[in-house]
């Protein structure tokens, strides 16, 4: 019996054998089995793996490029937020303080007198014996014309009145660079007056914040060579703001 079964056992061994050496020759059972799942892996794997570093550097980019917006729309605000806010205030401040410096309107207690202003005395053909005065104020700032001119010619030792009806509503007021109107009716055109002369000095005086006060240096503009004739009518207007209320007294 044990001499029968040794043949039976080689004999089944080796046909095993025979059988794993085909099967190993082939290869189709082991690599069908085994390399799929190992290939598949390691593609899932690649797969993964190649994306998280793009995703990670697609949220690094992103996030890089949101804080320089962020960072350069934080800046540009603050820059323009401060450049907007400075510049016109200073440049409304410059342009108002230069505008009111030249212009300079609104009130003044400033005096019109013959420091500030140039003055000339020029006899009228029409009105008839009439001469205009004109003020000009010469200075920066505005100055006022209170009252009427206070006139002196020669050495006469009178003071001629003016015509109440020439008053003007508001006292007359000049800017830099404008001009102001009194008239002087010299002599009665009807012959009626008396002590009439000839004068070759006129000394005009100007007035201050009250009635007859002093308003500073007096001016003496020139007269016509051959004199000017005026009697006992002498008078004077108000000072005007326009030289047609003068012309038309």
């Amino acid at each position: 019996m044990r001499t029968r079964r040794t043949p039976l056992l080689a004999a089944t061994g080796v046909a095993l054998a025979g059988l794993a050496l085909t099967a190993c020759g082939s290869g189709s059972g082991t690599k069908d089995e085994g390399a799929a799942p190992v290939s598949s892996s390691k593609a899932a794997s690649s797969s993964v793996s190649s994306a998280q570093p793009a995703s990670d550097s697609g949220t690094a980019r992103s996030t890089g490029a949101t804080g320089t917006a962020n960072g350069s729309g934080s800046a540009s605000g603050k820059g323009s937020g401060s450049g907007s806010g400075s510049k016109p205030a200073s440049g409304t401040s410059g342009s108002a303080k230069a505008t009111g410096s030249a212009a300079d309107p609104g009130p003044t207690n400033i005096l019109c007198n013959g420091s500030n202003t140039t003055v000339t005395a020029q006899p009228m053909s029409r009105p008839l014996n009439h001469m205009l005065i004109t003020v000009k104020n010469t200075g920066r700032k505005t100055c006022m014309l209170p009252y009427h001119p206070v006139l002196r010619f020669d050495e006469m030792q009178w003071v001629p009145q003016a015509d109440e009806a020439t008053h003007p509503q508001a006292v007359t007021t000049l800017r830099p660079g404008e001009s102001g109107y009194a008239g002087v009716l010299l002599s009665a055109a009807d012959g009626s007056g008396s002590g009439g002369m000839t004068a070759h000095k006129l000394t005009v005086g100007f007035q201050g914040r009250t009635p007859n006060s002093d308003g500073g240096p007096a001016a003496t503009p020139s007269l016509p060579a051959k004199g000017v004739y005026y009697d006992s009518t002498l008078k004077v207007t108000y000072w005007q703001q326009s030289i047609d209320d003068v012309l038309s007294w």
